[in-house]
């Protein structure tokens, strides 16, 4: 098994194609490949805004008692993100999976800091994940 690399440790001319294309399309490919690979730390850093952001309105949440869940936001949120994907080109139901994955997480979050911040157990939290709250 491989072991994970260190962001620093990352070589972006790894390929598995090198020796087996010609050198100019090994270059055009690594030039594109830069592009995603700047794009996919935008990403990163971006979903760790996301999740700052949340993480407050989870300590808002358990503070006033407020369920971790709020599925008008979640459904709204869902409806604005598939019609930005289509705007984007983007597949509107990928983006919805997405989208739906980091809610989720999300979710979880708040659950997570609420139970720390107004006592619960893990018992009291696994009777609430499992009633859907």
């Amino acid at each position: 098994m491989t072991e994970p690399r260190l962001a620093e440790d990352f070589d972006p001319s790894a390929s598995s194609l090198s020796g087996e294309v010609a050198p100019e399309i090994m270059a055009e490919l690594l030039s594109v490949r830069g592009s995603i690979d700047n794009i996919d730390a935008t990403l990163v850093y971006l979903l760790a805004e996301r999740f700052k952001a949340t993480q407050r309105v989870g300590y808002l949440k358990a503070r006033y008692k407020l369920p971790a869940a709020d599925p008008d936001r979640e459904a709204a949120q869902i409806t604005r993100l598939r019609r930005l994907a289509e705007e984007a080109h983007l597949d509107p139901a990928f983006a919805e999976k997405f989208l739906n994955f980091i809610i989720s997480e999300v979710i979880r979050h708040h659950q997570a800091i609420s139970n720390e911040h107004n006592g619960s157990t893990s018992r009291d939290a696994d009777q609430d994940e499992s009633a859907g709250v």
